[in-house]
């Protein structure tokens, strides 16, 4: 909330802005970047300055990295330490296996970001045609904004029509790069140390048969259950979305692109919602079916502890694997041989509830500041708004005031979670030795 405020401050700063800009739209501009969700009431190109976007740029790093993760680090390094109960909490965040390698995996995603959005930045620089940007320090910032925007997951763009922008639609090497960084952004950190640590494991064993060693003090690494289920599902989503989307939209909003170009366009499109936010087709044109498809890519959004929003696939794939074991009349959730706990069903079904509550309260909301907008058009934006993806079907500009701040408040939720909210407000029950009577209840 401080650093929504203080970024606030600051892009209303004279050196900030082209032009005036009102504080609600300013605090609506915080909230996008801070929560990494990429909705815009303002132009970023026309309406900030070098300095405006530079800030807008800092607060999407740390909006996306997560203030708990800054915190932490920083703590650490200029105290030497940090209490028990904020390591408690920083494991649970991070995922971590033990207290003792909170920072140690706090160095690591430290690391893999400097990494990935350096090496994204330099793949942007490369793929830009220095005819459009001859200024080769502007090309420069122009990668380097556009590949942290993407690895969080933001959407922001300093072009004036985004992605859309009739020079770059066609630019599918910069498409592909912008898909790499947001799919390994929305992957989650956690995932990511895990898969590293399995391929070094695949490394170190390729390496072993092939100089005939033995190593004592050798660990075997396997994928955790919950890479296994986000990964599955994150690519499922994007394959099963694309082929969609491609069939759906070929002679639609995919006519204009040519051979491999529509495939890339298709699968920018499907993959974008994921809450990305960037957009290289005009979203108000898709199919109703289309439209429909995007919104439920959205709710799903990006993998736990990861830049994006969401319910998450892991709670996604939850609800599925639910169905399908009372389908078969089983009592319990099995995945690859392990039984999910019942708590994590129970956070699963509460964020997927809560989410659908916030986004309803929305959209009533909104249809009362703003009723000559239609309703699809809302419900587009609240659960846009609400997974940080930052799409629009064009009505973000026009909002009333009051609509804004709703729009302010659902991002904000968006990114906390309204489960987090709760729990931080109500008292934790203390571990009690009796259990009531079990009654059945009337489903269906």
């Amino acid at each position: 909330m401080l650093l929504i405020l203080l970024g606030t401050i600051l892009l209303q700063l004279p050196i900030s802005l082209n032009k005036d800009l009102s504080i609600v739209d300013a605090l609506f501009t915080s909230t996008s970047a801070v929560c990494v969700t990429g909705l815009v009431v303002v132009n970023t190109n026309t309406h900030f300055t070098l300095f405006g976007q530079t800030v807008i740029m800092i607060l999407i790093q740390a909006g996306g990295l997560g203030i708990l993760t800054f915190s932490s680090y920083f703590s650490y390094f200029f105290k030497g330490g940090s209490s028990y109960e904020h390591q408690l909490a920083t494991k649970d965040y991070m995922n971590a296996e033990k207290v003792g390698e909170v920072f140690i995996m706090l160095k690591r995603i430290l690391l893999i970001t400097l990494i990935v959005e350096a090496f994204g930045a330099l793949m942007i620089y490369l793929s830009l045609n220095a005819k459009l940007i001859p200024n080769w320090e502007e090309r420069i910032f122009f990668a380097v904004f556009h590949a942290i925007s993407s690895f969080c997951n933001a959407g922001f763009s300093t072009l004036p029509n985004g992605l859309m922008e009739e020079t770059y639609v066609n630019n599918y090497n910069l498409q592909l790069i912008i898909i790499l960084l947001f799919v390994f952004g929305g992957l989650g950190f956690p995932i990511v140390i895990n898969v590293l640590k399995y391929f070094k494991h695949i490394a170190n064993r390729l390496m072993m048969r092939l100089t005939k060693r033995k190593q004592d003090n050798y660990t075997a690494r396997v994928l955790s259950i919950n890479s296994k289920v986000n990964l599955i599902t994150t690519f499922s989503l994007i394959v099963i979305a694309t082929i969609i989307l491609f069939f759906k939209e070929y002679h639609n909003t995919l006519a204009s692109h040519e051979g491999i170009g529509k495939f890339i366009t298709a699968l920018f499109t499907a993959t974008t919602p994921r809450t990305a936010g960037y957009n290289s087709i005009n979203f108000h044109e898709l199919h109703f079916s289309s439209t429909i498809l995007i919104i439920l890519l959205m709710w799903i959004g990006a993998s736990p502890n990861s830049t994006g929003g969401g319910i998450k696939t892991s709670t996604f794939s939850l609800a599925i694997f639910n169905f399908i074991s009372l389908a078969k009349g089983k009592e319990h959730i099995e995945v690859f041989k392990r039984e999910i706990s019942e708590r994590t069903i129970r956070r699963a079904f509460a964020a997927m509830t809560l989410s659908l509550l916030v986004i309803g309260l929305g959209v009533f909301l909104i249809t009362t500041f703003d009723p000559k907008m239609s309703l699809l058009d809302i419900a587009f934006e609240c659960f846009s708004a609400y997974s940080t993806v930052g799409l629009t079907l064009g009505i973000t500009e026009d909002l009333s005031t009051g609509s804004k701040l709703v729009i302010i408040i659902i991002m904000f939720i968006g990114r906390v979670t309204m489960l987090s909210i709760l729990v931080s407000l109500f008292k934790k029950i203390k571990f009690t030795n009796y259990r009531y009577p079990t009654e059945e209840m009337t489903i269906i």
